[in-house]
This record gives structure tokens, C-alpha cells and sequence, in this order.
């Protein structure tokens, strides 16, 4: 009696494991999960995922929520052992349910075909029958060339009164779910890898700076094992507007003290060495730096030479034109004229660079400007040369998000699995077709029988296929 209450118990626990309810639950449970842990911040700050709360529920409710999400774990949610779990539970139930239910399937996989009655192909429900002039022995010829033409090579047994001929295609369809399932435990098996040995970390890299490791959203230092320079900065802007329309960095990766990589980032333009990945992210001013950097002028004289000088704020330089001596006297990141004529600064991000200079001759100051980098008309002087400006260099940082995933290979592998398995599931199927040939006289009646496990009306238009290749046939020989 122990043992078959321990059998009992068993057999409860397998079928509450295989259930396809508890799939459903565990599968809405992630998804829920995984809107929250959207919503807010995963390992962001807290200050910021209490201002998320309080533009959703208000200032009365945001504190109490943080708090019980903070203590749930939402706030690091792929971490978190519960939404760990579920992966697990979810994965024991899809191996245990393809388990209970694969030994059924293969053994319909591997059943033999063999010739059935007249009685049990009349009862399919997808069946037809036709009358063919001549005996069952040359009727039956016409049959196997229909039959392959709609895409059937099928088999024949001797009978008494004619043949039976039967065929089956598509038969491994029927594992179609099981690499679907198969890939979701591929892909959660590489999610779990990513989220116990990967990392999502942010540098903010200043030009010139060079930097070995990142900060996750918990003030976390992950260093990368080799180091990674940001040669410079730049900021497209959709015509003469604010709107940035590409913002790209130029980095170099060092390995050991020597140069191992160089290229150039923009938005879903990453950088990858190691394992590690380098993803465009934001970009802005270093604080405190505006009078630090060095501009990158090209000197250009009335005949076409040109020099290239790198300044600083407050530098003096000779000009090609011999005798006038410039002087960068101010800098504006995002300069505007006002309605007064006043120049000011409009924003903190290098919108509309622009730099002031002051021009002399023999001592004595003779005139003075704005250089706007995105406005080259500013460029020209008056005796003909232009000074082109061009960049200021090493004030900007570009902003980094850095990721490894080393589970990111077999979860595209699992991917492809399910888009295998899902293709084979939806547009592939089993399907049977037994065919009956009776002689009676001078003719022979032709009963055919099909069955499918699924798109019966993709099989019933091959067997009027067949009935109308045999049809067609028969007025040929008439």
C-alpha cells in the first residue's frame, strides 16, 4: 500500500509538471515580471526608479511601492533567485511535458502502413471514389503516376479482386513542437548563462581618456582586462536644427601596452573585442572643461596653403597674412544671437560650436568675431584667408554602455532552432492516403481515403488532384 501511495504521489507530481496550465501560468508570471522589470530601472539608482514611481502611482504611493519592489528584487530582477526559478520551473516543464507526450508521437512517427478494407476507407472523412474502364493491373499504373505527380510514392499489395496501394508523407513533422520546445530551453539556457556570468555596464569616456573598466547601475567596477580610448567625438545635426542626426566615436582598444583594434562607433554600430561590447549610448560636456580643450583650426591663406594648429583659449597665433596676429579670446558651446544683438549661450551640448577671436596688426587691435563651426560663411576674413574651425577637442565625453553576454551565442542558435521547429509545426504535416482498386469487369473502382493531423484542406485538394489526373487520363485513352 506505501508503495502504490508513492506511486500515487508520483503520478500526481508528473502530471501536475506536465500540465499545460501550469506552462500558461509560469509563461504569464515572466511576462509580468518582465513588464515590471521594464518599467523600472534594473540596477539603476534609486533616486531614479523613485521617480518613475512617482510619475506612475504619485508622491502619496511611489515610496511604499519602491520599497516592496526593492524588496522583491524588481529592482534587479534577472538577478533575482524567484525570476530564476520561474526560468527553471518553466524548463522542467517543458522537458517533462515533451517527455510524457514524445513516446505517443513516435510511435504514430513509426507506425507501420499497411492496406486497410473497403469498409474502413468509406468511413474516412476525406475520401473519394471513382469508376476507371480497364482491369484493376493497367488502372492501377494510372494510379502510381497520379499519386506521383501529387507528390506520393506509394506501396502495393496484391489482392484477390485488384490492389491496395497506400503512401505517407511528412511523417517527422509531427516533432515539429518538440524543437520548438527544444529551442526555448536552447534560448533559456543561454539567457540564465547571460544573466549569472554577463554584465551591463556605462562608461562615460572623455576625449583623449583612456579607461579599463565600467560602472554598473549600482556603482559596481567591472574592469574589461585590456584598456579602451576614445580618439575623439563627433556630432551630426539634421541641416541647420539642434536634432542630432548621428553622434559617432572614434575608439581604440589596447591589449598589454599595444594598439589591438581601432574603430569607429555609431548607434547600432557597436565595437566587440573579448566578449565585451562597446554600444553608442549618449554623449555630453565634461564638466568643468570648457576652457581646457584644444581647438582644431586649418589655417588657410589667399593662395590655398594651409596649416593645421591646435590652440588653447587665451592662445595667440600668426595668421598666414603677414603682420595680423589672432587671439581666442571666449568660447560658446551652442552660441545664439538674441533680439538685442547679444551673443549668448543657449545650451549645455555642443549644438552650434562657436569660438570669439580678436584680430591685430603691429600691436593694435583692428577687428573681431564669431567662428561658428557649423556655419562656414564665418570663416572668411577680410583680407581673403580663412580660418576654418574645425573641432574643440577634449571637452566632450561620449557615453558607453558596455555589455558582455556570453550566453548570447546559444540563445541565436536556439532561435534558429525555433524558427525551424515553428516552420515545421505550422506549414509541414503528416499526412496518409490509402487507395483501394476493386475489378469489377470490364472496369475498376478506385477508392481513396486520406487522413491528416492537420491543414486537411491542403490534402484534399491533392487527392481532387489525383481524381482529376486519372479522370483526364482516361478521356486521353478514349
Amino acid at each position: 500500500m506505501e508503495q502504490a501511495k508513492k506511486k500515487t504521489l508520483a503520478d500526481s507530481i508528473w502530471d501536475f509538471l506536465a500540465s499545460v496550465k501550469l506552462a500558461i501560468v509560469i509563461f504569464a508570471l515572466i511576462a509580468i515580471s518582465s513588464i515590471v522589470g521594464t518599467v523600472l530601472e534594473q540596477r539603476g539608482s534609486p533616486e531614479q526608479n523613485l521617480e518613475i514611481l512617482t510619475r506612475l502611482f504619485g508622491k502619496s504611493l511611489a515610496p511604499t511601492l519602491f520599497s516592496i519592489s526593492e524588496k522583491l528584487g524588481f529592482m534587479d530582477m534577472y538577478h533575482s533567485w524567484w525570476f530564476t526559478g520561474f526560468l527553471v520551473l518553466f524548463s522542467v516543464n517543458l522537458i517533462i511535458c515533451s517527455i510524457d507526450r514524445l513516446p505517443r508521437i513516435w510511435k504514430l512517427i513509426h507506425e507501420p502502413m499497411g492496406p486497410l478494407t473497403e469498409d474502413r476507407i468509406a468511413k474516412f472523412a476525406l475520401g473519394r471514389e471513382i469508376t476507371l474502364k480497364g482491369k484493376a493491373n493497367s488502372v492501377k499504373d494510372s494510379v502510381s503516376r497520379a499519386l506521383g505527380k501529387a507528390g506520393f510514392h506509394a506501396a502495393e499489395v496484391d489482392e484477390d479482386q485488384g490492389f491496395s496501394l497506400f503512401a505517407q508523407r511528412g511523417k517527422y513533422s509531427r516533432l515539429g513542437v518538440f524543437i520548438t520546445h527544444f529551442s526555448i530551453l536552447i534560448i533559456l539556457i543561454g539567457a540564465l548563462i547571460g544573466i549569472r556570468f554577463g554584465f551591463k555596464a556605462y562608461l562615460n569616456l572623455p576625449e583623449g581618456a583612456v579607461a579599463q573598466a565600467a560602472f554598473s547601475g549600482d556603482g559596481k567596477e567591472i574592469p574589461f582586462g585590456f584598456q579602451v580610448r576614445c580618439d575623439t567625438f563627433q556630432v551630426d545635426f539634421y541641416g541647420r536644427s539642434d536634432m542630432p542626426k548621428e553622434y559617432r566615436s572614434w575608439l581604440t582598444v589596447f591589449k598589454d601596452g599595444r594598439e589591438v583594434l581601432r574603430k569607429s562607433i555609431a548607434v547600432n554600430n557597436p565595437l566587440s573585442y573579448e566578449g565585451i561590447t562597446f554600444y553608442q549610448s549618449s554623449y555630453g560636456i565634461v564638466p568643468g572643461s570648457l576652457d581646457q580643450g584644444r581647438f582644431i583650426l586649418n589655417l588657410v591663406s589667399r593662395d590655398g596653403k594651409s596649416t593645421t594648429i591646435n590652440p588653447r583659449l587665451g592662445d595667440s597665433f600668426q595668421l598666414p597674412s603677414a603682420g595680423i596676429t589672432a587671439k581666442i579670446i571666449d568660447f560658446s558651446p551652442a552660441l545664439r544671437i538674441d533680439e538685442h544683438g547679444h551673443a549668448i549661450t543657449y545650451a549645455n551640448q555642443m549644438n552650434n560650436p562657436a569660438v570669439l577671436m580678436e584680430f591685430s596688426e603691429s600691436g593694435k587691435k583692428t577687428f573681431s568675431g564669431w567662428l561658428l563651426k557649423r556655419h562656414p560663411e564665418t570663416w572668411q576674413l577680410p583680407d581673403g584667408s580663412r580660418i576654418e574651425f574645425l573641432d574643440y577637442w577634449g571637452v566632450e565625453f561620449t557615453g558607453l554602455q558596455v555589455r558582455k553576454d556570453p550566453g548570447v551565442w546559444i540563445v541565436y542558435f536556439g532561435c534558429i532552432a525555433m524558427s525551424i521547429g515553428l516552420v515545421i509545426a505550422f506549414f509541414m504535416n503528416h499526412r496518409k492516403l490509402w487507395v483501394k482498386l476493386v475489378e469489377q469487369k470490364n472496369t475498376t473502382r478506385v477508392m481513396i481515403g486520406a487522413t491528416t493531423n492537420k491543414n486537411k484542406a491542403s490534402l484534399e485538394r491533392r487527392v481532387d488532384k489525383i481524381v482529376s489526373i486519372l479522370k483526364k487520363e482516361q478521356e486521353g485513352d478514349t
